[in-house]
Parts: C-alpha cells; structure tokens; sequence
C-alpha cells in the first residue's frame, strides 16, 4: 500500500492551488499503479488503484467494466449521491436510457441560445459587485450568485428561494459534514425539488423539469425527478462558482495572461479550456471493476475500486508536453479531462464552458484595475469541499 493520498480535493501543495502537490506527481510518474487509502462522505473509506495519467484514465472511463453506479442502494436513505435519477448511478442501457432524456436541454444550439440570458445575469451581478466597492468578496457577491442564478433559471426556481438553495448545495458538498449532517440537507433539498416537480407537474413551465414532464413525464416518477433536479442544481452551481473564483485568482497572478483575456476578444474559448485544464476543480473519479481487467500492464481485480485523479492526469507531460502547471491562454487546447471522458462525461459541459467564457472576460473588462485585496499566502481553499475553490476571495478595483 503506498502512502496515504489525501483526496477528495485531488491534493494540492500548500500556497500554491493550480498544480498537483509532489507526492501526487511522484506517484503519476511511477510506472506501477499505486493502491492508496481513500475516503469519501458517500462511500466510507476504502482502499483503491490510483490512476493520475491521461491515457489510463480515459481507458477507464471509456471502458463500462468499470462501473460508476456500483454503490448506488435502491433501498437505502437518500443523500446526494444515493437517490433515483442521478446519472452516476446507473451503467450500461439504464444510464443511456436517463442521459437521452436529459441531452436535449444541453445541445450545443439550446445551451448557445442561453447566452442573452447569461449575459443579463453576469451584466446584473457586476453591477451588485460594483455597488458593493470599490472592495468586496468575489466569492459572495459575483462567483457564487452567477452560476446559481442560470441553474436556477433553467430550473424555474423562484427568485425568493435562491439564498436557501446556495447554502443547501453548499452544505451537500462538504466533506466535513457529519453524514447525519449530510441527511438532514438532502431530505431539505428533496423536499424543496419535490415542490417544485409538483408544481412543474400541474403546469409545465419553459425549464428543464417542464421539459422532462412534457416528453417523459409518463415514465418519470416524481422521485426521479428529484434526483435529476438536484444533481443539476448541485454540478452546475458548485463546479461553476469553484471555476469563476479559483480562474480568477490564477489570472490575478498573471497580469500578463489577465490582459490577454481582457484585451482579445477572441482569446475567451481557449484560456478558458486552459483554465479547465490547469485548475481541476472536480473531484476524482470513482470507478469499480465488475471483473478482472488489465490496467497499464497490472491487473485490476473484480471488485475492486479505481480513482482517476484529473488534476494529476491534467498536468501530465503526456497531455502537455511543455511547461503543464504554466498558465497559458494562448495554448493550444488539449484533450483534457476536467469534464470526465466517455460515456458519464458531464452533461453540461458545454453550459459550464458558456457560462464561464461570457463571466471572466465581462469581469476583467468591467474592473479594468481588479486586484487581489489580501496576501495570496492568506487565501484561504476549500479543501474539505468535493469541488476545489477558494471560500472567499477579497478583491478591489
């Protein structure tokens, strides 16, 4: 057994959260796959095969041996993760069979046809964020709200709710929530999404849980729903935020990359792959081999469990040849895994990317001064959160 890997946060060394820490290098760089102690709020502790390069890490994720649904209890209390509806929950047909119904409300054209309604929400944040100076918290007045209000929008939740739905996905993704903590939040949050599919029920609106009852509503019980609610709610919200705070911190620390994206208007698509790659907020990814199978020359046994570390596979040599924890967005983007590979790649991928190509250049380009308000060394991460970021970050102009 190798030396423990402190995860979920996919570790990272301390004062310095835009690469992976050296003990996670040095194990990406061995050429054996280690087994490490791991931990997670769902599934306990347990031991499993570390995966931290590119090309493992998509030959398991690409392979559906490798079961992402395999800890999901029918019969047992609903959290976050163990409720009807969430896609990681299921494999094979059942997972293609819930991820068609849910495509339709993130094609490329119906996620490009979002964008006035973004810029509306990100123009009317900064003018909150603006009010509010000239110094104030990043997090709370403009990373946090920005991705909560287009969830919610998409999800028809009323304006008046917002506030308690924040704290509630906040709550659902630290790790340092007691799992009673961890129940008591969720049945808060099944509830509340149980209101609204029973409303959505009565009179489908133009949402995403309108949409749902409108073409599958008949094979959808409200459970179901729930789930998928949630999970939207909660990956949309907590990976957007973490993205929008944490990639401007990292810009803050680079004038000249910072202009680059304020300047060129064209500069936005790329730097923000860039920033994907480099930051990887996600969690690592936790797979369970449903029979023996070969792993980069080494035999992964039945049963047991894998997790894929994109942090580590995203600064890999292998995906980036030169310089990979170097800030660059101008780079060429490369096939990164910030949003998963294969079959449970992240649905809303192409949403998260909108939303963040349209918030940061509107940003740097509305705060032409934006500075870092505090010592870097004083920042303060969200190291016991599933998602990586900052829990605050104090800025001025």
């Amino acid at each position: 057994m190798t030396g423990s890997v402190p995860l979920p946060n996919n570790r990272r060394p301390a004062g310095c959260p835009f690469r992976p820490d050296a003990a996670l290098e040095r194990l990406r760089d061995d050429p054996e796959l280690p087994r490490v102690p791991m931990s997670n709020p769902q599934l306990g502790s347990f031991d499993a095969v570390l995966v931290t390069r590119a090309d493992d890490a998509r030959q398991v994720l690409a392979d559906s041996r490798y079961e992402a649904g395999f800890a999901f209890d029918r019969t047992g209390p609903r959290t976050v993760m163990n409720q009807p509806g969430i896609l990681l929950n299921y494999d094979g047909e059942e997972h293609a069979r819930y991820r068609r119904m849910l495509t339709g409300a993130f094609t490329v054209k119906r996620v490009r046809a979002l964008t006035p309604a973004i810029t509306r929400i990100v123009n009317a944040q900064l003018d909150v964020l603006e009010q509010a100076g000239p110094g104030a918290d990043l997090i709370e007045t403009f990373a946090g709200p920005v991705p909560l209000l287009v969830i919610c929008e998409l999800l028809g939740v009323p304006l008046e709710d917002r506030d308690d739905i924040q704290r509630r996905s906040a709550t659902g993704t630290d790790v340092a929530n007691t799992l009673d903590d961890q129940l008591e939040n969720f049945a808060a949050m099944a509830a509340y999404m149980g209101d609204l599919v029973r409303r959505a029920r009565r009179a489908p609106g133009d949402d995403i849980l309108g949409d749902l009852i409108r073409r599958h509503g008949d094979v959808l019980d409200d459970d179901e729903l729930i789930g998928m609610g949630n999970s939207i709610l909660v990956a949309g919200h907590e990976t957007v935020s973490s993205m929008i705070g944490l990639s401007t911190l990292a810009l803050l620390r680079d004038a000249e990359q910072l202009a680059i994206l304020r300047d060129d208007e064209t500069a936005a698509p790329d730097a923000v792959e860039e920033l994907l790659r480099l930051l990887s907020v996600a969690p690592p990814l936790i797979r369970q081999a449903a029979t023996d199978l070969e792993l980069g020359g080494q035999t992964v046994k039945a049963g047991e469990r894998v997790a894929l570390s994109t942090l580590a596979a995203n600064h890999g040599t292998d995906l980036v040849p030169d310089a990979p924890d170097r800030l660059d967005v101008r780079r060429k983007p490369v096939p990164h895994l910030a949003f998963g590979y294969g079959p449970h790649q992240c649905i809303g991928q192409q949403l998260a990317r909108l939303e963040l190509q349209i918030a940061l250049p509107a940003l740097l380009r509305r705060l032409p001064g934006l500075r870092l308000a505090a010592d870097f060394a004083s920042i303060a991460y969200r190291e016991d959160a599933l998602v990586f970021g900052v829990t605050g970050l104090p800025v001025a102009w």
